[in-house]
């Protein structure tokens, strides 16, 4: 049977209040949380995440739809919003509940943009000298 949109909403919600925990929990900060909706300047589902001292958006998808260049063009989206590093894609795992067994999607420029602190390719155009 099908999600009802309530459901699907419900799911969405759980699935990043899971996620928002195991995260704060595991690198003990507690600015980490779910991100209340902002509307059309959304910025991400997680708030407070950061790497290299910079913000690091992440999207969540609890869907058994895998749809990566949306998910992560949404992602890069949010990412400009927040003047973030990068934007990342954490989605749901079919079968498993374990937040911390999740994937995590992204574009090679954002592996790098992880690694080093800088933005690189697409979104290297945002960077102010």
């Amino acid at each position: 049977m099908a999600r009802s949109r309530a459901s699907a909403k419900k799911a969405g919600t759980a699935f990043e209040t899971s996620i928002a925990r195991y995260l704060a929990q595991a690198l003990d900060d507690d600015r980490i949380e779910r991100r209340a909706r902002t509307g059309g300047k959304d910025r991400g589902d997680i708030a407070g995440a950061r790497v290299h001292g910079q913000r690091l958006v992440i999207e969540c998808k609890n869907t058994c739809r895998v749809a990566l260049p949306e998910w992560t063009n949404e992602a890069h989206t949010e990412a400009g919003n927040d003047d973030a590093l990068v934007g990342v894609v954490v989605h749901k795992r079919t079968g498993v509940t374990s937040p911390g067994r999740q994937w995590v999607s992204m574009t090679v420029d954002d592996l790098l943009a992880l690694m080093t602190g800088q933005r690189h390719g697409h979104r290297s155009v945002d960077v102010i000298a």
